[in-house]
């Protein structure tokens, strides 16, 4: 019993070492500047993380494409770093505090360390440091492209007020802004624990009787909500369309309500999926088709001329930056600066 307890422990070892030393060999070797491997456990990780993000198993060609691009970043990090390109923590943390401003701009207040790291995670798939270094790949080769084929870039025209106008009036009828409010809003959060449920219930009912119809009150509660400890959180919750989109991020009951008052008037005791809720409409909106000098998003500046310009700018921009790029892959590719080790690609 003893030596067969012994030779069962000694193929699991066996088979560890096996699965280790094959996680370790080579998927490709990239040699442009210096011999740098991508293991094949890397590429393994890259390939199950993209299949997390797409919610299924990618195929054969994809799964080859992806150990291209993984192919191609290390040629272009290599020639960076030979032609002194690089990018610092500065300009990383930058890169990330847009990052974080964005995800604020759309939950409507700043996110704490905790849960822009689980935004990034549900997002990506990768923790904070994973994501950083990832993010600074991509900045240093994002540079390194612009560098190399700035030519391409300061080429790209701007969209002319007459290529402004055509796009305009080929797309008028999606240029519709949807009956609108804007409001502002109290919430006392609850997580699912019943006792801290509870616990939220009375200190909103607390609220809504000291608040009832009275806008005076509600905008008294929302400066105390504002105070550290209040127990809830209170201030501007933007604009609300009545839309689908709208919809399916408050809820039926929440949107019946909301376009239900006039400006001004607060609204009853709502119940959310984090927390319950008292509002109070401050604007409102109705239903308008734009025309190009028309405000294009309520709360910024942006008209509808100065929207269609920027997206046909960025339109030009990315087909400029696939070009680009393919010019460079097939410039860092000539001689075959790599090899692939096709027997190790199959798991």
């Amino acid at each position: 019993m003893k030596r067969f307890v012994h030779v069962l422990f000694l193929w699991f070892t066996i088979t560890a070492l096996g699965v280790a030393q094959s996680d370790l060999q080579p998927a490709a070797i990239v040699r442009l500047t210096k011999s740098e491997p991508i293991t094949v456990k890397q590429y393994r990780t890259e390939v199950e993380r993209m299949e997390k993000q797409a919610g299924r198993t990618l195929s054969a060609e994809e799964r080859r494409q992806v150990l291209d691009v993984m192919i191609n970043e290390k040629l272009a990090l290599q020639a960076a770093e030979r032609d002194k390109v690089s990018v610092n923590d500065n300009e990383i943390n930058q890169q990330l505090q847009e990052i974080r401003s964005a995800l604020a701009q759309n939950t409507g207040r700043q996110p704490t360390e905790a849960e822009f790291a689980l935004a990034l995670r549900n997002e990506t798939g990768l923790e904070m440091p994973a994501f950083r270094d990832q993010l600074r790949r991509q900045m240093i080769t994002q540079k390194y492209l612009m560098s190399k084929k700035q030519s391409l870039f300061t080429a790209v025209k701007i969209p002319s007020d007459a290529d402004i106008l055509n796009t305009y009036t080929l797309y008028k009828t999606q240029f519709v802004r949807p009956e609108t409010v804007r409001f502002s809003m109290i919430q006392v959060p609850f997580g699912a624990d019943t006792a801290a449920k509870a616990k939220a219930r009375e200190l909103a009912d607390r609220l809504i009787r000291e608040i009832g119809s009275n806008p005076s009150k509600f905008d008294e509660a929302v400066v105390r909500g504002q105070v550290p400890n209040s127990g809830y959180q209170a201030g501007d919750g933007g604009y609300l369309p009545r839309n689908p989109e709208a919809l399916r991020v408050v809820g039926q009951d929440f949107l019946n309500t909301a376009f239900s008052l006039k400006q001004g008037e607060v609204s009853k005791l709502l119940e959310g999926a984090r927390g319950y809720q008292i509002i109070k409409i401050t604007e409102t909106y109705t239903q308008k088709a734009l025309e190009l000098d028309d405000v294009f998003q309520l709360g910024t500046n942006m008209t509808v001329k100065a929207y269609i310009g920027n997206m046909m700018l960025q339109e030009r921009q990315q087909a400029v930056i696939e070009q680009a790029t393919q010019e460079l892959v097939s410039e860092l590719r000539t001689g075959n600066p790599f090899q692939v080790f096709e027997n190790n690609l199959k798991w």
